[in-house]
């Protein structure tokens, strides 16, 4: 079995996170505000330009209501 490509996979979820953001009708700004964190944050997290903590994703996916 072949590693997973980390880019690869911070871009999959930023994209996951934009996709399950925009079904939920959240601005970035907005989930930006109910996570406490700057609309810079969740446009990088989206880009797949940063690198999420555990305790981010779970933040994330709490907000956005799914596992």
């Amino acid at each position: 079995m072949q590693p997973e490509d980390p880019g690869e996979l911070l871009r999959d979820m930023g994209r996951r996170v934009a996709e399950l953001r925009a079904e939920r009708g959240l601005t970035q700004e907005t989930l930006a505000e109910k996570l406490g964190v700057s609309g810079v944050y969740v446009r990088r997290v989206e880009l797949g330009r940063e690198n999420l903590t555990i305790r981010s994703v779970a933040r994330f996916a709490a907000m956005l209501a799914v596992r």
